[in-house]
Protein backbone atom coordinates (compact mmCIF):
# COMPACT_ATOMS: atom_id res chain seq x y z
CA UNK A 1 0.00 0.00 0.00
CA UNK A 2 1.49 3.30 -0.98
CA UNK A 3 1.73 6.59 0.93
CA UNK A 4 2.55 7.31 4.58
CA UNK A 5 4.97 5.29 6.67
CA UNK A 6 3.50 2.30 8.49
CA UNK A 7 4.20 4.14 11.76
CA UNK A 8 1.47 6.61 10.73
CA UNK A 9 -1.15 3.87 10.59
CA UNK A 10 -4.00 3.47 13.02
CA UNK A 11 -3.55 1.36 16.12
CA UNK A 12 -4.40 -2.29 15.48
CA UNK A 13 -8.02 -2.80 16.42
CA UNK A 14 -9.16 0.52 14.92
CA UNK A 15 -12.37 0.18 12.92
CA UNK A 16 -12.51 1.96 9.58
CA UNK A 17 -13.96 1.85 6.07
CA UNK A 18 -12.12 0.49 3.04
CA UNK A 19 -13.43 2.40 0.01
CA UNK A 20 -13.20 1.04 -3.51
CA UNK A 21 -13.96 3.06 -6.62
CA UNK A 22 -14.01 2.37 -10.33
CA UNK A 23 -11.50 3.74 -12.85
CA UNK A 24 -13.73 6.74 -13.64
CA UNK A 25 -13.89 7.68 -9.92
CA UNK A 26 -17.39 6.30 -9.42
CA UNK A 27 -18.17 4.59 -6.13
CA UNK A 28 -17.81 0.84 -5.78
CA UNK A 29 -17.60 -1.37 -2.68
CA UNK A 30 -17.28 0.05 0.83
CA UNK A 31 -16.23 -2.48 3.46
CA UNK A 32 -16.54 -1.99 7.19
CA UNK A 33 -13.36 -3.46 8.62
CA UNK A 34 -10.68 -3.25 11.30
CA UNK A 35 -7.00 -2.47 10.89
CA UNK A 36 -4.97 -5.44 12.12
CA UNK A 37 -1.38 -4.35 11.48
CA UNK A 38 1.40 -5.14 9.04
CA UNK A 39 4.04 -7.74 8.30
CA UNK A 40 6.56 -8.35 5.55
CA UNK A 41 3.71 -8.93 3.07
CA UNK A 42 1.93 -5.62 3.65
CA UNK A 43 -0.98 -4.33 5.68
CA UNK A 44 -3.79 -6.48 7.01
CA UNK A 45 -7.44 -5.70 7.65
CA UNK A 46 -10.19 -7.88 9.11
CA UNK A 47 -13.93 -8.14 8.77
CA UNK A 48 -16.34 -9.95 11.06
CA UNK A 49 -19.64 -11.62 10.22
CA UNK A 50 -22.49 -9.14 9.91
CA UNK A 51 -20.31 -6.13 9.17
CA UNK A 52 -21.35 -4.10 6.18
CA UNK A 53 -20.06 -4.49 2.66
CA UNK A 54 -22.04 -2.50 0.14
CA UNK A 55 -21.88 -0.92 -3.28
CA UNK A 56 -24.44 0.98 -5.29
CA UNK A 57 -27.35 -1.43 -5.73
CA UNK A 58 -26.05 -4.22 -3.48
CA UNK A 59 -25.48 -4.83 0.23
CA UNK A 60 -23.71 -7.87 1.59
CA UNK A 61 -23.02 -8.95 5.16
CA UNK A 62 -20.27 -11.57 5.42
CA UNK A 63 -21.22 -14.82 7.13
CA UNK A 64 -17.63 -15.73 8.08
CA UNK A 65 -14.61 -13.75 9.31
CA UNK A 66 -12.11 -12.72 6.68
CA UNK A 67 -8.76 -10.97 6.50
CA UNK A 68 -7.47 -8.81 3.69
CA UNK A 69 -3.87 -8.09 2.73
CA UNK A 70 -2.80 -5.01 0.80
CA UNK A 71 0.79 -5.38 -0.43
CA UNK A 72 3.08 -2.34 -0.80
CA UNK A 73 2.70 -2.49 -4.61
CA UNK A 74 -0.97 -1.49 -4.33
CA UNK A 75 -1.94 -3.45 -7.46
CA UNK A 76 -3.85 -6.30 -5.84
CA UNK A 77 -5.77 -6.99 -2.64
CA UNK A 78 -5.93 -10.54 -1.20
CA UNK A 79 -8.83 -11.69 0.96
CA UNK A 80 -8.85 -15.02 2.82
CA UNK A 81 -12.22 -16.16 4.09
CA UNK A 82 -12.36 -18.36 7.17
CA UNK A 83 -13.80 -21.87 6.89
CA UNK A 84 -16.40 -22.99 6.09
CA UNK A 85 -16.72 -20.29 3.42
CA UNK A 86 -16.66 -21.91 -0.05
CA UNK A 87 -14.37 -19.20 -1.45
CA UNK A 88 -11.06 -19.48 0.38
CA UNK A 89 -9.17 -16.89 -1.62
CA UNK A 90 -10.34 -13.83 -3.48
CA UNK A 91 -7.78 -11.47 -5.00
CA UNK A 92 -8.96 -8.21 -6.52
CA UNK A 93 -6.64 -6.85 -9.19
CA UNK A 94 -6.39 -3.18 -8.31
CA UNK A 95 -4.83 0.17 -9.04
CA UNK A 96 -3.77 3.01 -6.79
CA UNK A 97 -4.50 1.23 -3.50
CA UNK A 98 -3.39 3.71 -0.85
CA UNK A 99 -4.37 5.60 2.25
CA UNK A 100 -6.59 8.63 1.72
CA UNK A 101 -6.43 10.34 5.09
CA UNK A 102 -7.32 7.69 7.64
CA UNK A 103 -9.04 5.32 5.18
CA UNK A 104 -7.65 2.83 2.70
CA UNK A 105 -8.94 3.24 -0.84
CA UNK A 106 -8.28 1.80 -4.27
CA UNK A 107 -9.55 1.26 -7.79
CA UNK A 108 -11.14 -2.12 -8.49
CA UNK A 109 -9.84 -3.28 -11.87
CA UNK A 110 -12.40 -6.05 -12.46
CA UNK A 111 -10.09 -9.07 -12.81
CA UNK A 112 -10.06 -11.40 -9.82
CA UNK A 113 -8.15 -14.54 -8.86
CA UNK A 114 -10.41 -16.91 -6.98
CA UNK A 115 -9.88 -20.20 -5.14
CA UNK A 116 -13.30 -21.71 -4.68
CA UNK A 117 -14.00 -25.07 -3.09
CA UNK A 118 -16.10 -26.40 -5.97
CA UNK A 119 -14.24 -24.79 -8.89
CA UNK A 120 -10.58 -24.61 -7.87
CA UNK A 121 -8.33 -21.66 -8.72
CA UNK A 122 -9.23 -19.47 -11.70
CA UNK A 123 -9.19 -15.91 -13.06
CA UNK A 124 -12.69 -14.46 -12.81
CA UNK A 125 -14.58 -11.61 -14.46
CA UNK A 126 -12.70 -11.60 -17.76
CA UNK A 127 -15.92 -10.47 -19.44
CA UNK A 128 -16.22 -7.46 -17.13
CA UNK A 129 -12.51 -6.74 -17.65
CA UNK A 130 -12.93 -6.77 -21.45
CA UNK A 131 -15.99 -4.51 -21.25
CA UNK A 132 -14.52 -2.02 -18.78
CA UNK A 133 -11.06 -1.71 -20.32
CA UNK A 134 -12.82 -0.35 -23.41
CA UNK A 135 -15.57 1.63 -21.64
CA UNK A 136 -13.15 3.26 -19.16
CA UNK A 137 -10.22 3.47 -21.56
CA UNK A 138 -7.67 1.62 -19.45
CA UNK A 139 -4.17 2.52 -20.69
CA UNK A 140 -2.45 -0.31 -22.60
CA UNK A 141 0.46 -0.49 -20.13
CA UNK A 142 -2.01 -0.95 -17.24
CA UNK A 143 -3.88 -3.65 -19.18
CA UNK A 144 -0.69 -5.56 -19.98
CA UNK A 145 0.64 -5.27 -16.44
CA UNK A 146 -2.56 -6.43 -14.75
CA UNK A 147 -3.19 -9.29 -17.18
CA UNK A 148 0.32 -10.63 -16.53
CA UNK A 149 -0.12 -10.08 -12.80
CA UNK A 150 -3.41 -12.03 -12.77
CA UNK A 151 -1.68 -15.03 -14.39
CA UNK A 152 1.21 -14.80 -11.91
CA UNK A 153 -1.13 -14.55 -8.90
CA UNK A 154 -3.13 -17.53 -10.17
CA UNK A 155 0.11 -19.55 -10.35
CA UNK A 156 1.15 -18.46 -6.84
CA UNK A 157 -2.24 -19.35 -5.34
CA UNK A 158 -2.18 -22.79 -7.00
CA UNK A 159 1.34 -23.35 -5.62
CA UNK A 160 0.27 -22.22 -2.12
CA UNK A 161 3.09 -19.69 -1.94
CA UNK A 162 3.06 -17.31 1.01
CA UNK A 163 1.12 -15.18 1.66
CA UNK A 164 -1.44 -17.37 -0.15
CA UNK A 165 -0.63 -20.37 2.04
CA UNK A 166 -2.73 -21.34 5.07
CA UNK A 167 -0.30 -20.23 7.79
CA UNK A 168 0.12 -16.56 6.83
CA UNK A 169 -3.55 -15.51 6.71
CA UNK A 170 -4.24 -18.00 9.50
CA UNK A 171 -2.13 -15.90 11.87
CA UNK A 172 -4.15 -12.80 10.94
CA UNK A 173 -7.48 -14.62 11.30
CA UNK A 174 -6.33 -15.59 14.81
CA UNK A 175 -5.47 -11.96 15.60
CA UNK A 176 -8.89 -10.88 14.33
CA UNK A 177 -10.59 -13.48 16.55
CA UNK A 178 -8.59 -12.28 19.59
CA UNK A 179 -9.71 -8.65 19.28
CA UNK A 180 -12.39 -7.38 21.64
CA UNK A 181 -14.56 -5.47 19.19
CA UNK A 182 -17.82 -5.65 21.16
Amino acid sequence: MTDDAVSDRPVPGTRLLFRWRKWDGGPHWIHECVYLGSDRWGEWFGQLPGWDSSRPGRTFAPQHPNVTLVPPSGDWVFTRNAAPHRTRTYIDLAWDVRWDGDEPTGIDMDLDVVDREDLGVYIDDRDEWDEHRVAYGYPLDVVERLEALAVDLERRVIAGEAPFDDATPGEWLARLAALDLG
